[in-house]
């Protein structure tokens, strides 16, 4: 199904919660509550959750079935399988608090596994459930322009999508239950090929004495254009590596393709030998740089020599 044509007018005052409000989440709250939405907030820290509702307004909950309690939609933006279950599940949890018909969008990153067995209780509940994971990073939550990939019942993503596009350029489903985890890792393996491509490229041009900015503007204009070398290249020329999206949720994603590549069968080498590679950035210490530290790690081989 194409982008929903639903306009993100029609849902002022619409009530929803919202679980999670770390780089992303906090910002991507915050569009709702700008956009006019009564918005409730949990996250695992308290004062995090508290300043947010004194920067956007809005009420912070104790627990994510508190913050759930009456909410047409509840969504979700944590850390990996096991904090969606935790937020989810058990007595706490935002499906115990969740009225039949209510939907339960999560935008972590996480496995195809979770968002199956997510929507099947969900379902028990009466509920619907869409794995909405998100690309563009820290600046595409703050600016609202995030592509958001959906996986569940049509009728309840067009339900949820005139929300999600307050913080969203671009809101699809790709298919049932799952697909938008799937989705996700397809990106990931795209983007893994692609940084460590561009960090070749401009290792092997700096060796060669050349100068890269040049380089790059002048073959970003051809065939090897891409957005990491629009927004990355530099960046990595300069060897600055606080841009964005942290080398350990790089690594965690991978874990998740590779996982599933096991299990369809697809063949997978360069993202397994590029998730190497971003192994090698962590044990040299860059766990929390950005992706394009793989050129980095170049460096750091070619002073080792």
């Amino acid at each position: 199904m194409s982008d929903s044509a639903t306009s993100s007018s029609g849902d002022a005052k619409r009530r929803v919660a919202f679980l999670g409000l770390g780089v992303m989440g906090y910002p991507m709250a915050g569009h709702l509550a700008k956009a006019g939405l009564d918005v409730t907030v949990y996250n695992r820290t308290v004062s995090k959750a508290e300043q947010w509702v004194a920067e956007y307004g809005g009420r912070a909950a104790r627990t994510p079935r508190e913050a759930a309690d009456g909410a047409e939609l509840v969504l979700a933006c944590v850390g990996n399988d096991d904090d969606l279950r935790s937020v989810t599940l058990g007595d706490d949890g935002a499906f115990a608090g969740m009225t039949s018909g209510a939907t339960f969008v999560d935008h972590t990153t996480a496995s195809a596994n979770v968002a199956r067995e997510l929507a099947a209780i969900a379902g028990d509940h009466g509920l619907q459930f869409i794995d909405a994971p998100v690309s563009g990073g820290q600046a595409g939550a703050q600016n609202g322009k995030l592509t958001i990939m959906c996986g569940g019942d049509a009728k309840a993503f067009e339900h949820a999508a005139v929300t999600l596009r307050h913080y969203a350029a671009a809101v699809t489903l790709i298919g049932p239950a799952g697909a938008g985890q799937l989705a996700k890792m397809v990106n990931q393996i795209c983007i893994a090929g692609l940084v460590q491509g561009l960090s070749e490229a401009i290792n092997f041009g700096q060796c060669a004495g050349l100068d890269m900015p040049l380089v790059l503007d002048v073959i970003g204009k051809g065939a090897a254009a891409s957005w990491q070398m629009d927004n990355r290249g530099k960046t990595m020329i300069e060897g600055k590596f606080d841009y964005g999206f942290a080398v350990d949720w790089m690594r965690k994603d991978l874990g998740f393709c590779l996982d599933e590549a096991k299990r369809n069968g697809a063949a997978l080498p360069v993202t397994a030998l590029v998730d190497q590679f971003y192994g090698d950035v962590q044990g040299l210490g860059g766990k929390r740089f950005d992706t394009s530290s793989l050129i980095w790690r170049l460096r750091q081989l070619k002073r080792a020599d």
